[in-house]
Formats: C-alpha cells, sequence, structure tokens
C-alpha cells in the first residue's frame, strides 16, 4: 500500500496473505467463507441437537442422551466460532488492537476447547449413572435418530470442508477457528458412530450394557479432542514460537553478509501471518530497508520491525510492516 492507495474499508478482507501489510489486516485468507459457512452449520447443528435430545428422552438411550448432550455444546462452539468471525472481520482495522483481530480465532479456539472438555465430563457422569442405575431403552426408535445425526454430522464436515484456493495454500498456520470446529465435528461424529453401535448391540444382541459404555468411551474420545484443542490454541495465545524453520530462515538471511542477530521474536499475528522484530549489528551496517528486502518471499511473514546497529553506539532504526 502506498500514500496514493484508497483507504481500504473497514470489512474489507485481503484476497490473499500479503507480505508486510500496512493495513494490520491480520484475518486468514478465507475468513468471509469460513464465516459463512460456519452461521449455515449452526443453524443446522441446532434443529439436529432438538431432535437428538428429545429421541434420548423419549428412547431413555444414553448412547442417543451422549451424542445430544455433546451437539448442545457443538452449538455452543459453533455460535463461539461465528460470532469471533464476525467481531475480527468488523474490527479488523480498529487501532484499538496493535496487531489486528487476527488472534480473535485464537480465543475463541481456546474457549470452544473448555466446553468441549465440561462436555467430557457431563457424559461422563450421566454415563457413570447410567451404569449404577441400568434403565430400558427403546432400541428401535433410538436407532433412526442417531443415524440421523451422524448423517447430519456428516454433512457439516462437508460443508466446513478446507478450501484449496491459491491464497490458503499458503496459510501457514491454518485457521485455528475452522480446526476447532472441525475437532468439535469429528468428536460428534466419532460419538454418533459409538451410540448407533451401542443401539444395534442392545437391539440384535442384547448387550444392554454397551449403550452405558458407549457414552463413557464416548467422554474419553471428547476429553482427548479438548486437550488437542487447549494445546493448539494456547500456543499462539501465549506467543509461543509458531515456527523454527521460519525463524532460522529469518536468522539466515538477516545475516546473509556477515552481520549478527542480536536479538529475533518472532510470532503469530492470526492464520497465516507472522511478526518479526529483529537487532541486527554490523561492521558497515547498511539501511534497514536493505534488511527488509532481504526477507521479502517469506510466506506468512506480514509484519516486520528491523533495528539495525553500526559499530559502538552508532545505530538506525528503521521499521517495516
Amino acid at each position: 500500500m502506498t500514500a496514493a492507495d484508497p483507504p481500504r474499508a473497514p470489512d474489507a478482507l485481503p484476497d490473499a496473505l500479503d507480505a508486510f501489510r500496512e493495513d494490520r489486516t491480520y484475518l486468514g485468507a478465507d475468513h468471509r467463507r469460513n464465516e459463512r459457512r460456519t452461521w449455515i452449520v449452526t443453524g443446522i447443528c441446532a434443529v439436529t441437537l432438538v431432535a437428538l435430545l428429545a429421541g434420548g428422552v423419549v428412547t431413555r438411550s444414553m448412547a442417543l442422551t451422549a451424542a445430544g448432550l455433546h451437539m448442545a455444546a457443538h452449538v455452543a462452539a459453533l455460535l463461539v466460532a461465528a460470532g469471533a468471525y464476525a467481531f475480527a472481520r468488523r474490527h479488523a482495522e480498529d487501532r484499538a488492537f496493535a496487531f489486528g483481530t487476527g488472534k480473535v480465532g485464537y480465543l475463541a479456539g481456546f474457549a470452544n476447547a473448555v466446553v468441549l472438555a465440561i462436555t467430557a465430563v457431563l457424559i461422563l457422569v450421566e454415563s457413570v449413572g447410567r451404569v449404577l442405575d441400568p434403565q430400558a431403552v427403546d432400541y428401535h426408535g433410538a436407532l433412526p435418530i442417531a443415524l440421523g445425526g451422524l448423517a447430519v454430522t456428516l454433512v457439516c464436515i462437508w460443508l466446513l470442508r478446507p478450501t484449496h484456493s491459491h491464497a490458503a495454500r499458503h496459510d501457514t498456520d491454518g485457521d485455528l477457528n475452522l480446526s476447532a470446529v472441525h475437532l468439535h465435528l469429528s468428536a460428534d461424529a466419532a460419538v454418533s458412530v459409538f451410540a448407533v453401535a451401542a443401539i444395534l448391540a442392545g437391539e440384535r444382541l442384547g448387550l444392554a450394557f454397551l449403550d452405558p459404555l458407549a457414552g463413557l468411551i464416548a467422554a474419553g474420545l471428547v476429553a482427548q479432542f479438548a486437550f488437542v484443542l487447549l494445546r493448539k490454541a494456547g500456543k499462539p495465545l501465549l506467543d509461543i514460537n509458531p515456527s523454527p524453520i521460519l525463524t532460522a530462515e529469518v536468522r539466515a538471511r538477516l545475516s546473509a553478509e556477515g552481520e549478527e542477530v542480536v536479538d529475533l521474536h518472532l510470532w503469530r499475528l492470526g492464520p497465516g501471518h507472522h511478526a518479526v522484530i529483529a537487532v541486527v549489528a554490523a561492521e558497515h551496517p547498511q539501511p534497514a530497508e536493505a534488511y527488509r528486502d532481504r526477507l521479502k518471499g517469506l510466506a506468512g511473514l506480514s509484519h516486520v520491525t528491523l533495528e539495525v546497529r553500526g559499530p559502538g553506539a552508532a545505530h538506525d532504526h528503521g521499521h517495516a510492516h
């Protein structure tokens, strides 16, 4: 962007991930597409939630109830994800956010991981209760509802499939907000599979104990998904170095002519966007812009701040976004 360029509208999003952005719009390349589809899936899952919980109450199936409980948490997670997309888009150029709103999706992902963990606990408690106090299950009525829930989940997974656009192939981080939704969908699918298997085993083989057992297995699986998501979301929120390989490449380019990189920090700004702060010392220092040019072409590098120091106390400050 140059001084002659017109200002970007607050809701305008990039069609590709641009290096050294000056507008500080550090959103994912497919932000609009992911937001739109997340809202669509939210509506679909809300309708399915009502059917699953109603079916679980009528048929007294724990496996079906477990699927419904997780779907309820999934709807909440989808609302958080969709809201995060909308908030990040509307405030993408709000200067109150020093490095843009690209991390809003990570915060939403972390919140959804907590919701997922709570869901695992709820399923576990209910399943243990059914083990201690078994109840008769209407297998014939529960099966079509469980199959319907699984079918809806698979459709939602297809709707939120990752894009294969040119911009997405350069999205080195991936959209964690979308990844969180995928984890919820995957957990939903797994819980539904367990529910169907338990219902079939109970109906055709008389193995009634498998219904609460399916709930226990589902609780463990959902807990595992929650743990994975907590780790993924926590790293960018704590500014943990996201790519030692990219860090090494930045250091190598900045010291290509014998300079010393005395300080270097790299962190995520959002999906596909990284920031770098570096201090370069040289016997015969070049202008900061020359070092900036060395970093051009590095995929995902969107914000660069450089300080160049010469011999002794001599130094030259410069930065580039």
